[in-house]
């Protein structure tokens, strides 16, 4: 996942822990400087290619989730082309992260290949390091559109898996036929 010697601080290695001991299943990172919503994979598959389409066996869904913030929020969802982000209005506000820059070592690439979380990374804004008092603003832009996010993770499939005595299965593989890319229960 990380580029060989590359080292690793101690608070993301705290993160990975975490994420990997409790079953989240959708996440976002807020990032600052545009105003989009990119998916996995952000590494492309091919390392000397950059802007390369790099999808995920579960393409369909992280659309789906992308799509579901961008529309939601208020100037992401704005069809003027002369605008920051106006750039990927054409494309309905989202973009595989990867066609849009590469880079390794992303949370939303870890998460994915590595827990069963689903993550999206979503641009807030035009300014990589907003003002103070450009924050409640910000904030208003992307409160609807972060609570329209969240009830995403009611979409899917969801149950437990049981013995025949109606225990818990703890770490049992869930496949679904199609997609290449299986996810875990939890404790």
């Amino acid at each position: 996942f990380f580029s060989p010697g590359l080292q690793v601080a101690p608070e993301t290695k705290a993160v990975m822990k975490w994420l990997r001991s409790i079953p989240f299943v959708l996440s976002a990172s807020l990032h600052g400087g545009e105003l989009v919503v990119t998916y996995p994979y952000d590494y492309s598959r091919h390392p000397m290619e950059e802007k390369m389409f790099s999808p995920t066996p579960d393409e369909k869904m992280f659309k789906m989730l992308a799509k579901a913030y961008a529309d939601a929020h208020p100037v992401i969802s704005d069809r003027s082309e002369l605008r920051c982000g106006g750039n990927f209005v054409k494309r309905g506000g989202i973009i595989n992260g990867a066609e849009w820059y590469s880079f390794t070592g992303g949370m939303a690439d870890f998460n994915y290949l590595h827990t069963n979380c689903f993550e999206v990374t979503v641009e807030v804004g035009c300014e990589k390091f907003p003002l103070e008092e450009e924050l409640f603003t910000i904030w208003h832009e992307n409160r609807d559109a972060l609570l329209n996010y969240m009830e995403m993770v009611h979409r899917g499939i969801k149950g437990i898996v049981s013995d025949k005595f109606g225990n818990p299965i703890k770490n049992a593989r869930i496949s679904v036929r199609g997609i290449q890319h299986d996810v875990t229960t939890g404790n």
